[in-house]
This record gives C-alpha cells, sequence and structure tokens, in this order.
C-alpha cells in the first residue's frame, strides 16, 4: 500500500507528539511506495512500513538495534 504525502505527515505528527522529539521525521519512501525511512535528527532509525487490511489501516515501525550500539554490560 502506498503512503500519501498526508499520511506521512500525520504519521510524523503522532511520533513526534508519542516521543516528545520533534527531530523525529518521514524521511525517503520506496520506490514501491509501501515503506518510509524513520529519521531521528536525519540520522536512520527504522523503517514504516503501511497495511491495510480488511478495510482497517495500520502502520508498523521497525527499529533494529545492534549490540555493538548499546552501553556495554554492567
Amino acid at each position: 500500500m502506498k503512503f500519501s504525502s498526508d499520511e506521512a505527515k500525520r504519521v510524523q505528527t503522532y511520533l513526534q507528539m508519542k516521543f516528545a522529539n520533534q527531530k523525529i521525521t518521514v524521511g525517503a519512501f520506496s520506490k514501491a511506495g509501501d515503506s518510509a525511512e524513520i529519521l531521528l535528527d536525519g540520522e536512520f532509525m527504522g523503517t514504516l512500513y503501511k497495511d491495510t487490511e480488511d478495510g482497517e489501516t495500520s502502520y508498523d515501525f521497525n527499529m533494529a538495534i545492534l549490540d555493538i550500539d548499546l552501553p556495554p554490560a554492567a
């Protein structure tokens, strides 16, 4: 399912409010238009997917966290 620019703006506003961070943006769309990048202050954070099933639309935010990015174990 393709994203409209209005949907991208609405999801961006939701994420900014939910995480209290205005630096979150919806970035480039995939060539198919069914996913978009989520950026934090210009840095790639994850991928946003759109799914429409049974007349309902949902958005799935997928963020991979690499073990090398974690702080050292206590």
